[in-house]
């Protein structure tokens, strides 16, 4: 962690490894910034999108470099939440992504790999669950309670999708 830093300031990019990038999501903010970045950085550097849903490809392509471009999706409250999506697209160096896995857990945390699909993996499970809850208490199948409770104490859940997605 020590090796870590935390910056806004581009110039002091240049001669990084690996940039996490987390600016809002928007994809041509971004597409933009990794164009920007492509040119300034060293060619070893590695950029890795914290996006949680946007195209990883789309992203990849911008910067001029997609075979040292991966997702690393970190969940909120980060410095509580273990797991970490490691995403790779078709134009991935393999050992490209090899390390970023590696260095997932090197800053203790869970690496799970996932192909560059919609919502990766824990979004792409979550949201149906959370809409369907969600259209349950629109048409008065069930209460907001009845819901929740259900998915923690029939599913193992330590909160409800309703209390989730609050």
């Amino acid at each position: 962690m020590g090796k870590i830093t935390f910056t806004t300031d581009r110039d002091a990019l240049n001669d990084t490894d690996l940039i996490v990038e987390a600016i809002i999501e928007n994809m041509d903010l971004k597409q933009k910034l990794y164009s920007d970045l492509g040119k300034q950085c060293k060619p070893e550097t590695v950029f890795a999108s914290n996006t949680s849903s946007l195209s990883i490809t789309q992203m990849a392509e911008s910067s001029g470099r997609p075979d040292k471009f991966v997702g690393v999706h970190f969940f909120n409250p980060v410095q509580i939440m273990k797991l970490v999506e490691v995403i790779r697209t078709d134009y991935t160096d393999q050992n490209v992504f090899d390390n970023c896995v590696e260095w997932v857990g090197q800053i203790g945390k869970v690496a799970v790999k996932c192909g560059d699909t919609p919502g990766f993996i824990v979004n792409r499970l979550l949201v149906p669950n959370l809409i369907q809850a969600i259209l349950m208490l629109e048409r008065g199948d069930a209460t907001t309670h009845d819901i929740d409770i259900s998915m923690q104490l029939g599913a193992g859940n330590p909160m409800g999708p309703l209390h989730l997605a609050d």
